[in-house]
C-alpha cells in the first residue's frame, strides 16, 4: 500500500471536465495552473481543444488527453437545448459503455498513480475514483441531476433513472468545491464555497485588435468584436472577427459592455471586471436563472428579447447597458482557493463545512425532488408548496391570501382598493387576492420602490396600467375531466367539472399616444420613426424563475399582412421563433383569431396582465384556462358580447391552429360553460351542451396528480388522434367499398362481404350510406364496429401506405409523419366504446397513453375498495380513472363526501402518488421530505375540512364557476384621497 505523500510533495491530478462548452474548460484553467505553478503534475482529461489550456499553461507537468465521458447539452441551435436528444446522447455515451467506462478509468487512474481525481463535474469518475481507492472532489456551480431532471420531465420520462445514477455517482465523492451562482445539489456529502473563479487578465485595458449582422445593429461609434464567428462569415465594417484562439478575458475587460448568452465563464468575468451584460435567454440551460439573478442582483445585467436579437434592436439595450453601474465587490481567486483546498485534500487533510451541512443537504433535496414533480413555468428555485407561505413579503408568484372577518366581507375588501363599475366577484377568495395583487403593482409604482429585490416581472407590471383609467378583469377555471377525455375529438359525450384554480387576466386598452411603455419598446418606436402605433404588452406571473421570458410585447401591426390578417400558419411561426417567449402563443394569439374569425380591428394599445393558479402539465386544461380567461378580458375591454360557445370554439382555435396542439373543444367548453358544483354534459360535435348535471352532496370528486408531465402537445397525444382520425378514414372507405359492392352484386353478396348476418337488415344498405360519410367515430356504435369493421383496421400502419391508399386522414390540426408507425385499431376503438360506457383508463393503456404512475394510482384505489375497512364499512372511495389527454398527469377519484375519503386520498397519496421506487440515497432522501410535506398536508386538510374551506397542492379538491357565470370586472383604481 502506498504511502500518504506529504505537504511540499509532488502530487499527481486527475482532472476530469465535462464535455459541455468551454466554459467548464476556461475554470479548469485557471485552478490547474495554481495546482502546476505549486509543483504538482495535472493530468486534463477532456474533449476541448487544446488551446484552451496550452494558450494560458505552458509547463511540461500538463499532461491533456482527449476522451469524452458524458456529453452535457445537445443543442438545437445556440440558444436552445433538445432535452429528449441530450437524455439520449447521455445514455450511449455514459449509460450504455458504463461497465468499460469505469474499467477503462480505474486502470488508468492506477497507471499515473492519481493522489486526488477531481471532476467538473463528469458523474462517472467519482465512481471510478471509488472503485480505484482514490478520493475525488468536484468542483462546480451545478450537478447534471439537477439538469437533466428538468429534462426528464419536459421528454424523457423513461430515462428518469440517468438522474438517480448520476446523484449516486456524485455522492462517492469527498466533497464539492462550490462556486457562486450554484444550483441545488443534493447528492454531494459536504460543500464548501469559494469565491468566483476568473480567468487572469494578460494585458491592461487599451483596445485591441452564424449572426447576419449589419451596421446599423450598433450605435453610432460602436465597434463590436466577435467571438466564435465562423472562418467564411463576412463581417459589417463595426463587426471585428477575433481570432479562435483569441484571449477573451482580455477582450472583456477592454469593452464596455458584453452582448451573448450566459454561461459560467462569461458571468464570472463580467462580474468580476464589472463589464455590463447583455444576455438572451436560452432553453432549458437550468443553471442559468441561477447565474441570471446573481448577474441583476449586482445590477450588472440587462435581458434582451430573443426576437430583438435575432432582428437586430440592439441599440436600446446597449445604451443601457452602459448607464448601469454593476456593483459586484466579492472575491474572484477562486481558482487559487480551490487549488490550496485540492493541495490540502491530496495529503490527507480533513475538510468540512459549516454544522449546517446536513440542513444544506436537506434544502437541496427539497428543491430537487419537487423540480422532478414540478409543472412548467412554476419557480425552480423555490417549491410551489413553500411560495404559497412566502407570498406575504411579495417575493414570489402566488397570490395573497385574503382574510376576512365575520363584519368584513370579501368584497369590501376588495373596494377598499378598486371601484367595481361592472360584475361581481362572486365570493370567491383567489379574484379578490388578484385584485389586491394589482393594486400592490400600483403602491410599488407610485413609490418608486422597484428595487433589485423585487421580481421584474413585478416591476414589468407594475408600469404597465393607466391605473386611472378603466381595467378588465376575467377569470377562468381548469376542468377535471370526469368522463370522455381523449375521445373528444372524436364527438363523444363528456362530462366535466370546473376545479377551484383558475387563470385571472387583466385588460386595459389606451390610445397610442397614452399607452405607458417599457424602454425597449420606446426606444424601438423612436428608432422606427413612425410615432405612436398600437403596442401589446403582457405581464406572465410566474414565469420569472422559471427559464421562461416574463414579459411579452409585439406591434400589433405585426398581425396584419397589408390590411388583412396573417395566416394561423405565420403566426404559429412568429411565436415559434423564440421558445421562451412561446407562452405568449395562449394569449396573444386570441386577438389574431378574433381578427380573423370576427373581423375585430384593434386601434388602441392593449396591456396584459396574466395569473394562473391552475398548474401547468398536470392535465387540468391550464392552457384552456388562459386562452378563456385572455379572450373574455379583451373581448370586455373591447365592447365584444361573445356567446359562451363561441367563446369557446374562438379559443379552441388558438390552440390547434397557433399554439399547434391538437386538442378537443372539452376543455375550452369546461371552462367557458361549467358552473360550480355541476357536470358539463356536453356532446363534441363540434360543442353540443346537454345540460349541467348536479352533483349530488354526498358525493365528491378529486384529482390526484401523478407527478409525470401530461403535454396535448406531445407525440404520444398526437399520435393516438392521429390514428383515430385514420380509422375513421378507413371505415369511412369499408362502408363506401360494401356498400357500392352490394349495390353491383345483390344483398347475398353483400352478406358475405359484411361477414356477419345480422347486417341483412332492410336498413342496411342505408347506414352504410352514413357510415361512408361519417363526420364522428362516437356515432358508430360498439355493436356495428365489431360486427362489420374491426377485424379489417389493422392493429398499426405506416402513415407512408396510408397516404398511399387514402391520400389523407381528413383532420386539420395533425400532420402525418410518413415514416412513423401509427396504431389504428386500439386509438379507434377507444372513442367508440368511451361514448358509451366509461371504460377509459386501461384503454388509455392500450392506445399507448397510460403511464406506471397514473395506473399505479388506479390500482391503490382498487385495493383501498376490496380492504377490510371498506367491506366493513368504513370504505368511502368508489372509483379512479386516467383524465384528459393521458401520458400522465392527473387521475379522478370519485368517492363519498366525508373526512373519511380525504383520510383514504391522502393514505393513497403517501403510497405511490409521486414516489417511484427507492434505490440510491438521494431517492431515499426525497421520500423521507415527501414524508414530512404531507404530514404537513394531512393536519392541513384536516383543518379544512373542519372549515369547510382549502386546498392541498396537487390534489384538486373543490370546484368554482366558469367564465360565462363569473362574466367579467371593470374596475377603476381608486385614489388615495376619496376612499370607499
Amino acid at each position: 500500500m502506498a504511502m500518504m505523500k506529504k505537504k511540499g510533495d509532488r502530487l499527481v491530478f486527475a482532472y476530469y471536465v465535462t464535455g459541455h462548452g468551454f466554459g467548464h474548460a476556461t475554470r479548469v484553467v485557471e485552478v490547474v495552473r495554481h495546482l502546476i505553478v505549486a509543483g504538482h503534475d495535472v493530468h486534463v482529461v477532456t474533449a476541448a481543444p487544446d488551446f484552451v489550456f496550452t494558450s494560458e499553461i505552458q509547463s511540461p507537468r500538463l499532461f491533456i488527453r482527449k476522451v469524452l465521458l458524458d456529453c452535457g447539452a445537445v443543442q438545437a441551435d445556440a440558444l436552445t437545448v433538445d432535452p429528449l436528444a441530450s437524455l439520449e446522447m447521455y445514455s450511449k455515451t455514459a449509460v450504455l459503455p458504463r461497465a468499460s467506462i469505469l474499467a477503462t478509468e480505474v486502470e488508468w487512474l492506477k497507471s499515473i498513480e492519481a493522489d486526488l481525481v477531481v471532476s467538473d463535474v463528469v458523474p462517472v469518475v467519482c465512481q471510478a475514483a471509488a472503485n480505484a481507492g482514490i478520493s475525488s472532489v468536484c468542483v462546480s456551480n451545478f450537478s447534471w441531476d439537477f439538469i437533466y431532471a428538468e429534462y426528464v420531465m419536459a421528454a424523457g420520462y423513461d430515462h428518469r433513472s440517468i438522474v438517480w445514477q448520476i446523484a449516486q455517482d456524485y455522492s462517492h465523492c469527498k466533497f464539492l468545491i462550490r462556486l457562486p451562482g450554484y444550483c441545488p445539489m443534493p447528492a454531494f456529502r459536504d460543500v464548501i464555497d469559494v469565491p468566483l473563479v476568473v480567468r487572469r487578465l494578460h494585458k491592461s485595458r487599451a483596445e485591441p485588435a452564424g449572426w447576419n449582422l449589419k451596421k446599423e445593429y450598433l450605435p453610432a461609434g460602436w465597434l463590436c468584436l466577435v467571438c466564435g464567428a465562423s472562418e467564411n462569415q463576412e463581417l459589417p465594417p463595426n463587426f471585428r472577427k477575433l481570432a479562435k484562439d483569441a484571449y477573451t478575458p482580455d477582450v472583456i475587460a477592454a469593452s464596455d459592455c458584453m452582448l451573448g448568452k450566459i454561461g459560467y465563464g462569461t458571468f464570472s468575468e463580467a462580474l468580476a471586471y464589472k463589464l455590463p451584460f447583455v444576455f438572451v435567454r436560452r432553453d432549458y440551460f437550468n443553471e442559468e436563472p441561477f447565474l441570471r439573478n446573481m448577474l441583476e442582483y449586482y445590477q450588472g445585467g440587462i435581458e434582451m428579447i430573443r426576437r430583438d436579437f435575432l432582428t437586430g434592436r440592439w441599440i436600446p439595450y446597449l445604451e443601457r447597458a452602459i448607464s448601469l453601474k454593476p456593483c459586484y465587490q466579492g472575491g474572484s481567486n477562486g481558482g487559487e482557493v480551490a487549488a490550496c483546498i485540492l493541495q490540502d485534500t491530496a495529503v490527507g487533510k480533513h475538510y468540512a463545512s459549516d454544522k449546517f451541512s446536513g440542513a444544506r443537504r436537506l434544502q437541496d433535496a427539497i428543491v430537487l425532488g419537487y423540480q422532478l414533480q414540478r409543472a412548467v413555468g412554476k419557480d425552480i428555485c423555490i417549491p410551489y408548496w413553500y411560495s404559497l407561505a412566502a407570498n406575504e413579503l411579495s417575493l414570489h408568484t402566488a397570490l395573497p391570501t385574503i382574510e376576512t372577518t365575520k363584519t368584513t366581507s370579501i368584497t369590501e375588501v376588495c373596494t377598499e382598493d378598486f371601484e367595481i363599475l361592472h360584475g361581481d366577484i362572486h365570493g370567491l377568495s383567489d379574484t379578490a387576492s388578484f385584485l389586491k395583487s394589482l393594486a400592490r403593482l400600483d403602491a410599488s409604482y407610485d413609490s418608486g420602490k422597484n428595487t433589485k429585490c423585487q421580481m421584474r416581472e413585478r416591476v414589468a407590471a407594475a408600469a404597465l396600467f393607466n391605473w386611472e383609467e378603466e381595467i378588465f378583469v376575467a377569470r377562468a377555471p381548469g376542468r377535471l375531466d370526469v368522463m370522455g377525455g381523449i375521445a373528444d375529438y372524436s364527438g363523444s359525450l363528456v362530462l366535466q367539472m370546473p376545479i377551484r384554480e383558475a387563470c385571472h387576466v387583466a385588460v386595459q386598452k389606451n390610445d397610442p399616444s397614452k399607452q405607458k411603455l417599457w424602454k425597449h419598446v420606446q426606444a424601438r418606436q423612436h428608432i422606427d420613426g413612425q410615432g405612436p402605433k398600437p403596442i401589446l404588452q403582457i405581464v406572465s406571473f410566474g414565469s420569472e424563475l422559471s427559464n421562461r421570458g416574463p414579459t411579452f410585447d409585439m406591434d400589433l401591426s405585426d398581425f396584419l399582412q397589408g390590411e388583412q390578417p396573417i395566416s394561423y400558419k405565420k403566426a404559429k411561426e412568429y411565436f415559434a421563433r423564440d421558445p421562451a417567449q412561446k407562452w405568449a402563443a395562449y394569449v396573444a394569439g386570441t386577438i389574431l383569431v378574433l381578427m380573423r374569425e370576427l373581423g375585430v380591428r384593434f386601434e388602441n394599445s392593449i396591456s396584459i396582465v396574466v395569473s394562473s393558479a391552475v398548474p401547468e402539465g398536470k392535465g387540468v386544461s391550464s392552457s384552456a384556462a388562459v386562452e378563456v380567461a385572455s379572450m373574455s378580458a379583451i373581448a370586455a375591454s373591447h365592447g365584444l358580447n361573445i356567446a359562451p360557445r363561441d367563446l369557446a370554439l374562438l379559443c379552441q382555435k388558438v390552440e390547434n391552429h397557433i399554439v399547434g396542439a391538437p386538442c378537443g373543444v372539452m376543455d375550452q367548453m369546461a371552462s367557458v360553460c361549467g358552473e360550480a358544483n355541476k357536470l358539463l354534459a356536453m356532446v363534441c360535435q363540434p360543442a353540443e351542451v346537454l345540460g349541467l348535471v348536479e352533483i349530488p352532496s354526498h358525493i365528491q370528486f378529486w384529482g390526484i396528480d401523478s407527478g409525470i408531465r401530461h403535454s396535448v402537445g406531445g407525440a404520444d397525444y398526437g399520435s393516438v388522434r392521429i390514428g383515430t382520425f385514420l380509422g375513421r378514414k378507413m371505415i369511412k372507405s369499408m362502408a363506401s367499398e360494401i356498400s357500392s359492392y352490394s349495390l353491383a352484386n345483390g344483398n347475398s353478396d353483400w352478406q358475405v362481404c359484411a361477414m356477419n348476418s345480422d347486417e341483412m337488415e332492410k336498413d342496411g344498405r342505408e347506414l352504410l350510406e352514413v357510415e361512408a360519410s361519417l363526420d364522428y367515430l362516437c356515432n358508430l356504435s360498439p355493436h356495428r364496429y365489431e360486427a362489420v369493421f374491426a377485424k379489417k383496421l389493422p392493429e398499426y400502419i405506416t402513415g407512408e401506405a396510408f397516404m398511399e391508399k387514402y391520400v389523407d386522414h381528413e383532420d386539420s390540426v395533425t400532420v402525418i409523419d410518413q415514416k412513423r408507425n401509427y396504431a389504428v385499431r386500439a386509438s379507434t376503438r377507444h372513442p367508440i366504446y368511451e361514448n358509451f360506457r366509461v371504460k377509459c383508463h386501461y384503454s388509455y393503456s392500450a392506445c399507448g397513453l397510460g403511464s406506471d404512475g397514473t395506473d399505479r394510482l388506479v390500482k391503490l384505489v382498487q385495493e383501498m375498495q376490496h380492504s377490510k375497512s371498506y367491506r366493513s364499512g368504513n370504505g368511502s372511495l368508489y372509483g379512479a380513472k386516467i383524465t384528459g389527454g393521458g401520458s400522465g398527469g392527473t387521475v379522478c377519484v370519485i368517492g363519498s363526501n366525508c373526512l373519511r375519503s380525504s383520510q383514504q386520498i391522502l393514505e393513497i397519496y403517501l403510497q405511490g402518488g409521486q414516489l417511484g421506487k427507492l434505490g440510491n440515497v438521494t431517492d431515499s432522501i426525497i421520500m423521507r421530505i415527501q414524508l414530512w410535506r404531507m404530514d404537513n398536508l394531512m393536519l392541513q386538510i384536516q383543518q379544512r375540512y373542519k372549515d369547510a374551506t382549502g386546498f392541498m397542492p396537487f390534489i384538486f379538491e373543490g370546484s368554482s364557476p366558469g367564465a360565462a357565470k363569473f362574466g367579467y370586472l371593470k374596475i377603476r383604481r381608486r385614489s388615495p384621497a376619496n376612499p370607499i
